[in-house]
């Protein structure tokens, strides 16, 4: 059972606290690189897209932690790909969600873990192991920021809103059309802010920091562990057209109800 002011991880569904500790050990992997970014080995997988071997490091280290309780789960992680096991338990890893500030040595990237249960999102955690936070949620128990319960922000006047997303860096092609949708929501919010980490976006959207949050292009990795620490934090979280498949689609919508219907307007 949870508790609004949840202080021990002794009271946590048993697999969120596995998560926990994995997602420390790969924070520690992370920070040690970050103090020793000079050394990094920088890799290419695509347009704008990096990979350093403290991800692949990190993701090892989360692997490793959770199967030494659960090696017959399955994985899919950022870096590793698939790992075949029990498809009832299916870990969604991203070692390191915002690799290119890490590189430019911006202090703004967590770690994101996600498990499926029969196809289902049923826990998840970001961890920034920069600034100490910890995001988490498990199916029907809420979700918490350091162990105390959040809630996304009840704001109903959009016009002073803060809005976050990403732009099309992969696919500059389609900025264009990116920027149809982009003009209206930017005049008719507060202001619009673009971080570099999808995973800690939702989780700031989970705890109020942010109001709403809109991106396409994204993998299940990127956006899973955040999916369910809004939705548990009372937020709805759909895609573009307002349904409810954004990691089959790899586009997402997150905020209060207000504040989707109001993006989805402008997205769909």
């Amino acid at each position: 059972m949870f508790f609004d002011n949840l202080r021990s991880e002794k009271f946590m569904h048993p697999m969120l606290n596995i998560a926990i500790r994995a997602a420390r050990s790969a924070g520690s992997v992370i920070t040690r690189g970050f103090e020793n970014r000079s050394d990094l080995t920088i890799s290419v997988k695509g347009a704008q897209d990096y990979v350093t071997k403290v991800d692949q490091d990190a993701e090892q280290a989360i692997i490793e932690k959770i199967q030494q309780s659960y090696p017959d789960h399955s994985f899919m992680g950022e870096e590793g790909g698939i790992i075949k096991g029990d498809e009832t338990f299916k870990w969604i890893i991203d070692p390191l969600d915002g690799t290119t500030n890490f590189i430019k040595g911006i202090p703004h990237f967590c770690v994101s873990i996600a498990l499926l249960y029969k196809g289902r999102l049923d826990q998840a955690v970001v961890f920034d192991p920069i600034r100490g936070d910890l995001f988490t949620a498990s199916k029907g128990q809420g979700a918490q920021l350091n162990g105390f319960r959040i809630r996304v922000n009840n704001k109903k006047d959009v016009s002073d809103s803060i809005i976050c997303t990403a732009f099309p860096f992969k696919d500059k092609s389609s900025f264009n059309q990116y920027m149809e949708s982009f003009t209206p929501i930017f005049h008719s919010c507060g202001d619009v802010r673009r971080t570099g980490s999808a995973a800690l976006d939702l989780a700031y959207v989970a705890s109020g920091k942010f109001d709403g949050y809109w991106e396409s292009g994204l993998k299940p990795w990127d956006m899973a562990a955040g999916e369910l620490i809004v939705r548990e934090s009372g937020g709805l979280v759909t895609d573009f057209s307002g349904g409810n498949d954004p990691i089959d689609k790899g586009q997402i919508v997150a905020g209060n109800p207000r504040m989707v219907q109001h993006l989805v307007k402008y997205l769909k």
